[in-house]
């Protein structure tokens, strides 16, 4: 009688947990996962922040690439000097 109910529930062998690199990785994959679904709730929550925060980021990124681009370039000497 007990060799029917060991046959009639799960017959896979359990996966092992994840151990060394694996679990650094899973663990990240989880932390990543949960900070972006704060980040999206957040977002929903409070969209013209969001859209502030953004559009600050993105003119704050474009005036540094240009602050830099601008100084990489050889200054222009006159002829007439």
């Amino acid at each position: 009688m007990a060799k029917d109910e060991l046959s009639a529930g799960f017959t896979d062998t359990p996966t092992e947990p994840p151990t060394g690199a694996r679990k650094i990785v899973k663990t990240a994959a989880d932390a990543v996962s949960r900070e972006a679904n704060a980040l999206a709730t957040g977002a929903t929550e409070h969209p013209y922040t969001a859209t502030g925060l953004t559009l600050t980021v993105g003119l704050l990124a474009f005036a540094i690439g240009y602050v830099m681009g601008r100084s990489s370039v050889e200054p222009v000497r006159s002829y007439w000097r």
